[in-house]
Formats: structure tokens, C-alpha cells, sequence
């Protein structure tokens, strides 16, 4: 399913947003939009019904000839997140380019040779795109940046696969537009740096996963009279559990794992991908959960001890490490001076960060500008017993908080103030002489 459109007449934010309007009527099946636009020639391909979602199948087939004419240099910008009301949203619709945040992108699918778009292509995991175009054009995927770019030196006789990852909003402190037009000034750079050096090249762009999913029910399928409405329930990820012996022995959730590796760089979310456990450690007395993902790998090492004074075993979170694939950079956060609860209990915390009312202490210099912030985690590593739920939850937030100390304090002052001044209104006494107006005057001595 695709269109070769003239692009000097309308933008591709013009055709998405007419297409969007075609499927939105449609299946409640994930969806990611994908451009493809070469330097060269593409195939063609007949226009597609409205409403009609590209599987996988029609696009294997399309790759198929589009990569089979000799060695290519291919192009893949993956978004963590990307869906057509991106381009809706933020593509300066209506002429008004100035405010679209996809100018450099645009301008390169008006100034390519040909050009293919995939409005609505079914989404069936975040490495499906990139392993069926592996596949298909038979290289290794070779990870970069616009800034490392320039120190690269390709070789045209054979097939280059070249992957940039680029962010999205979500738990960024900027907002969309700022970040879609961060991306888009990337690929700019990506682009003309090809340009200047004169490869031929084939470039496609879309997302690991759909920024937004909406599911519409069928008209045909609703029922008729009245019913009551209630907001469908929030879809909640199941935690990450390592088995060993039949059993689970480790459980980890979290609703966001955000890294950054520099104070001033967008913030990651790893949360949002599926990673494998191997590496992953468990026993009676220390636990190790190795988390690893495609550029990242996350460890969690914990352990638990005998304390005399409370006459039961605690097990703590000793340290978090965070590993970066493509710079082999090793960063270690101690975690065993505020992540502690009985060994029967699990530990939860709203937030456990390295930078603000910090938990994760940075053990080594070399990673101080790193950042970790995990929201709403939750960790248990002994004592699960065979189940799939977490044990009782000790939290960190002690139960006196600094909002409840001042309370008590403020009410306490104001009690003080209060039985001071019955006091001193049970002090007061009345006289005991009274003047008789018709009477002679009461006379006081001085004396008395």
C-alpha cells in the first residue's frame, strides 16, 4: 500500500492528513506511518484503497525489488514514537510552512527522485521495520549520529545500513514541536552531509512503535438503547519477571526508566521497550536483574543480610549500572543507603532519581553528568514464594513527611498560645467593693 505523490504541489503532511481522515473510520489495528524517498529511482506501485493498512507481506514485497539493483546505502531514522497525528499536529498545515516542524524533511521529499509513502503500515513490534529492511538489503545495521557522521567513511561497493535513533516526547521536558523539530533539523544534517559527498542513497523514515493508538469500535457493532459509559480502563504493562527453577525469583515494574546522558539531552525512556533477561542471577543471598536493551543495558544488583538489632533479615539495593553499547561507558549508581525494606517486603518508590532528593548516589566522576529517573518503581528480590504479585510494598516516603511535621508543629505552637491565655483570664479577679450611689463613697486607703 503506497502513493508516489508529487510533492511540489503538496506536502506529505497534506497527503497524511487526507489518508488519516480515510482510516480513521477503520480497524483499531496499531499503525506507523513510513516515507521511503531515494536518490535513485524507486519502483512504483499502484494507488491503494482508501482505508487500507499495509501488512508486513506488501511491504517485504515492495523492499524486494527496491533493494535488489546492487549495493545501496540505505537510511533508516527510527523515532521511538511516531503516528500520523504527528503530522496532523505539528506539520504547518494549510500552506503555512513556517510552522511546520518537518521543513527539512519535506524539502527532501520534494527534491528526491522519487518517493513512496506508507500512511498507515501495520505495526507488529518495535523491530520489525528495521530487521525486515536487514533483511531485505542484506547488510548489518551500523548505528550513528548527525555529529560522529562526518568521521565516517563509506564504502559504495557494498550495501551500507545506516540507523539514527531519534527521540520523542514523551517524559521530555520540551515540548512535541520543539522535539519533532529537533529531529527534523538532524535529518537535515544526515542529509546534506550525503549530499556533499555525493552518495547515492535510499532514506526511510518512521517509528519503533505508535505514538498514539486509537481504538474505534464499529458502528454496526454498537448497541442500541441506553448503556452506561465508563471510560475503558488503562492499559497496565505486567512486570518484569526472572524465573529460575519454575519459579519467578525476581519482579521489577516501573512506569518509566528514564536515562540521560548528559544534563542537557533529551531524556530516554527505556521502559517503553522489551528487553531479555540473560545475565540475570539469583539466590538465597544476592540477586542480580540484567535488563538488556538495544543500545542500553540496565543492572540491578541487590543483596540481603541478618541485623542483629531488628532480628530479621533486610535486603537493599546496592547498585544500578547503565551501560551504552555503542561508547562501551559504564556508569555505577549506589542505591544501598536509601533503597532498603525487609527481605519479605518489595521496595516502591513514586521516584528514584540520581539528581533531585537522589537515592542513586554516582560512584565514579567519569559518569557524573548522567541522569537516572525511575517513576513509580517498584523491585523485589527474595521472597516471592512462587507467586506473581509483588509482597507488601515498603515505601520511601516515611509516614512523619516534612508537610505532617510542620502541622504538628504549627498546631502544637497554637495549643501553647491557647492554654497561655486561659491562663491568664483564670488570673483575673474580681472586686469585692462596690460603690452605693446612694451611699456615702467608698474610701480606699493608700496603705492597703
Amino acid at each position: 500500500m503506497a502513493e508516489s505523490t508529487n510533492f511540489s504541489k503538496a506536502s506529505v503532511v497534506t497527503f497524511i492528513l487526507f489518508f488519516a481522515a480515510c482510516v480513521a473510520s477503520g480497524s483499531s489495528t496499531a499503525q506507523v506511518p513510513l516515507l521511503m524517498w531515494s536518490s535513485k529511482s524507486l519502483p512504483p506501485l499502484a494507488s491503494p484503497l482508501a482505508g487500507h493498512i499495509t501488512s508486513m507481506e506488501e511491504l517485504a514485497a515492495y523492499l524486494t525489488p527496491a533493494f535488489s539493483s546492487g549495493p545501496q546505502t540505505v537510511l533508516m531514522f527510527l523515532q521511538d514514537k511516531l503516528s500520523k497525528d504527528d503530522f496532523t499536529l505539528f506539520g504547518g498545515v494549510f500552506g503555512n510552512k513556517q510552522e511546520s516542524a518537518f521543513r527539512n524533511l519535506e524539502a527532501a521529499l520534494q527534491s528526491s527522485s522519487s518517493s513512496m509513502t506508507f500512511p498507515a503500515l501495520e505495526w507488529t513490534g518495535e523491530s520489525a521495520i528495521p530487521s525486515l529492511v536487514q533483511e531485505k538489503l542484506g547488510a548489518s545495521p551500523l548505528l550513528v549520529d548527525a555529529d560522529t557522521l562526518s568521521h565516517l567513511s563509506l564504502n559504495t561497493s557494498v550495501s551500507n545500513l545506516l540507523l539514527i535513533n531519534l527521540p520523542y516526547c514523551s517524559g521530555s521536558l520540551k515540548s512535541c514541536k520543539e522535539v519533532l523539530s529537533g529531529n527534523d533539523e538532524v535529518m537535515g544534517k544526515v542529509l546534506s552531509f550525503l549530499k556533499a559527498k555525493d552518495v547515492s542513497y535510499t532514506a526511510i523514515y518512521t517509528g519503533l512503535q505508535p505514538s498514539q493508538v486509537i481504538s474505534r469500535s464499529s458502528l454496526l457493532n454498537q448497541q442500541v438503547g441506553r448503556t452506561l459509559l465508563q471510560a475503558p480502563g488503562a492499559v497496565v504493562r505486567p512486570p518484569i519477571i526472572y524465573n529460575v527453577s519454575g519459579g519467578p525469583c525476581i519482579m521489577l515494574w516501573a512506569q518509566s526508566l528514564l536515562i540521560s546522558l548528559k544534563s542537557s539531552s533529551e531524556w530516554i525512556d527505556l521502559a517503553a521497550q522489551s528487553p531479555t533477561l540473560s545475565g540475570s542471577m539469583c539466590n538465597s543471598t544476592n540477586s542480580m536483574l540484567v535488563l538488556n536493551f538495544v543500545n542500553y543495558t540496565l543492572s540491578f544488583a541487590m543483596s540481603q543480610r541478618f541485623y542483629p538489632v531488628s532480628a530479621r533479615n533486610w535486603f537493599t539495593l546496592d547498585s544500578v549500572q547503565l551501560q551504552v553499547h555503542q561508547t562501551g561507558q559504564t556508569g555505577s549508581f549506589i542505591g544501598s543507603r536509601g533503597i532498603y525494606a525487609p527481605a519479605e517486603y518489595s521496595f516502591r518508590c513514586q521516584s528514584v532519581s540520581s539528581f533531585r532528593d537522589a537515592l542513586l548516589i554516582p560512584s565514579n566522576q567519569n559518569t557524573s553528568q548522567w541522569r537516572l529517573n525511575f517513576i513509580d518503581f517498584q523491585i523485589q528480590g527474595f521472597g516471592l514464594s512462587n507467586s506473581t504479585n509483588f509482597s507488601y510494598a515498603s515505601d520511601c516516603a516515611g509516614f512523619f513527611t516534612a508537610g505532617i511535621w510542620m502541622g504538628l508543629i504549627t498546631s502544637l505552637l497554637m495549643l501553647l498560645i491557647f492554654v497561655y491565655g486561659l491562663h491568664m483570664i483564670m488570673q483575673l479577679n474580681t472586686m469585692d467593693r462596690f460603690d452605693d450611689p446612694k451611699g456615702p463613697a467608698i474610701s480606699v486607703p493608700q496603705s492597703e
